[in-house]
């Protein structure tokens, strides 16, 4: 039974903008119901505007690093909607220097939101998720696959890219899917700061989507772990 059939339930962080507004615009245009988790109030409140289904989407404004707003975050899509079915971990941020040049005050927000964010999803949807032999979606990076010479971010993707197979190993037995999504240069907020766009062809954050959405849309009992994707022209 495909996922437009069967009412199914997602909740993804960091989906105010960029790749995560374009998961919940794939995900509504099948028909699906959508919970988005986000820091921006004004984001989200843009995104209801743009997706007009107050009654198939649930906007939740909040830190995915901090543990009690993502168990409630949680708690309130399963309670609106009566189940969930997937969780997407893209909530991400960068500060685009290194270990070894870089402003140490800058790193604590990093670390959290791309690391502990995401386990603390996954600790708060598991429950659920077992109910439904639900997925799990983890973004990640190239960066977190590919050496870059001092860059923390790359090393916070790397974690990821680990917590993808752990978590796997974890809940297979459950019925549950985990895939790590993990796109090259991307045209997303990523870039927002010094320097800009890089130069070459990027990704656009509907197509990074368009691979999250189709490992959601997986057939039951088929668990796709890694896709990587990158923009043609990229190398590394």
């Amino acid at each position: 039974m495909s996922r437009e059939r069967d009412g199914a339930v997602t909740l993804i962080t960091g989906g105010g903008s960029g790749i995560g507004a374009a998961v919940a615009g794939r995900l509504r245009a099948a028909g699906q119901r959508v919970a988005v988790m986000g820091r921006g109030r004004e984001r989200l409140s843009a995104l209801e505007r743009e997706l007009d289904a107050p009654d198939e989407l649930l906007t939740i404004s909040g830190d995915s690093s901090d543990w009690p707003t993502v168990r409630d975050a949680v708690a309130v899509t399963v309670e609106r909607f009566g189940r969930l079915d997937a969780v997407v971990a893209n909530a991400g941020v960068a500060t685009h220097d290194t270990v070894v040049d870089g402003d140490p005050e800058k790193w604590r927000e990093m670390v959290l939101t791309n690391v502990l964010g995401p386990a603390l999803l996954i600790r708060a949807a598991v429950s659920a998720l077992r109910a439904s032999a639900g997925r799990i979606v983890l973004v990640g990076s190239v960066a977190g696959m590919i050496h870059t010479p001092g860059n923390l971010y790359g090393a916070t993707k790397w974690a990821v890219t680990g917590l993808a197979e752990n978590t796997r190993r974890a809940v297979t037995a459950d019925g549950i899917g985990v895939t790590l999504i993990a796109p090259g240069r991307a045209e997303t907020p990523f870039w927002d700061g010094p320097g800009g766009l890089p130069q070459g062809r990027l990704l656009s954050a509907d197509e990074v989507a368009a691979s999250v959405v189709w490992a959601l849309d997986q057939p039951a009992g088929v668990d796709v772990n890694t896709v990587t994707i990158r923009p043609v022209g990229q190398p590394v």
